[in-house]
């Protein structure tokens, strides 16, 4: 079984746990339909890694923490696709959760996704105690106020917002949260990788901002343009395509240079080559061509 299919696997076991006669189904469904089909599992790959490359002796824990970054990446998107922020109707070519449960349950499916992230992080911890607190402040510091990805939205309903503030916490959190959670589950020090995390999520940001620009709502799986429809700070609106394109080529780079010396390395540059890869626009291969 390879590695998304492990995380695909555990993330089904989690929301296992929130079905039940007594519960409301149409809300566990939700919260189930907000997480499968999944995307590329970026981010509980990156935990993954970076806790192998660490020497992972509490494969529970590291496993938990990979879940805990993803349903909160999940629940994310729930809350942003919603009227009241990106009005979105498609999420990865299928109707968002708002579209087809509802405003009141996709808000209920988010809220519910960042609790359970949360509690098989405790679950989990039980196994390493000692482990435990690091792990949570860690990701709650990735999602929360003043720099995780709510402050991130919360830029979006400023009157100046300072793009580099804003996109790190919008997107470049998450990142540098997973990779150091994934050294905190495995017993080491977690400040040799904030640097890989905050330049992968940099690339990641500078390539959305040229997938939004460049591609079309059916080969994105959700509505393009969105930064020009919402008048949102945007690396092709203030630098252009080349110059975008340039800094998320640069910020790979960074990524790769930012490998601690481990023996995971290789694992760790494939994972970051084969995304930059993924999510390269393919016109730009074609007006270079």
């Amino acid at each position: 079984m390879d590695v998304t299919a492990r995380i695909d696997t555990a993330l089904r076991a989690a929301l296992a746990g929130t079905q039940g006669k007594d519960a409301p189904p149409k809300l566990a469904e939700a919260m189930r339909y907000a997480v499968f089909p999944g995307g590329a599992r970026v981010r509980p790959r990156l935990c993954l890694a970076v806790a192998h490359a660490c020497g992972m002796d509490q494969p529970g824990l590291t496993q938990a923490a990979a879940c805990s970054v993803e349903l909160l990446h999940c629940a994310s998107l729930v809350h942003d696709d919603m009227p009241c922020f990106d009005d979105a109707t498609t999420r990865r070519g299928l109707p968002s959760v708002h579209a087809a449960f509802g405003e009141p349950l996709a808000l209920l499916a988010g809220d519910g996704l960042i609790v359970l992230s949360f509690e098989i992080l405790a679950r989990a911890g039980a196994a390493e105690p000692s482990r435990l607190a690091g792990l949570v402040t860690t990701v709650a510091g990735a999602v929360g106020m003043p720099h995780g990805i709510v402050a991130g939205q919360g830029w979006e309903s400023e009157t100046h917002v300072p793009v580099e503030a804003y996109h790190r916490a919008k997107t470049g959190a998450l990142f540098v949260g997973s990779a150091m959670a994934g050294a905190v589950s495995a017993g080491a020090d977690p400040t040799p990788w904030r640097a890989l995390g905050d330049s992968l999520g940099a690339a990641y940001q500078a390539a959305d901002d040229l997938r939004d620009a460049l591609m079309s709502s059916e080969e994105l799986g959700k509505p393009a343009h969105q930064d020009t429809a919402h008048d949102r700070p945007s690396l092709v609106t203030s630098c252009g395509i080349q110059e975008t394109a340039a800094r998320v080529e640069g910020h790979v780079r960074a990524a790769i240079a930012a490998i601690p010396d481990c023996e995971g390395a290789a694992n760790l540059e494939g994972l970051i080559l084969s995304e930059a890869k993924r999510l390269k626009p393919k016109s730009l291969d074609q007006a270079a061509a």
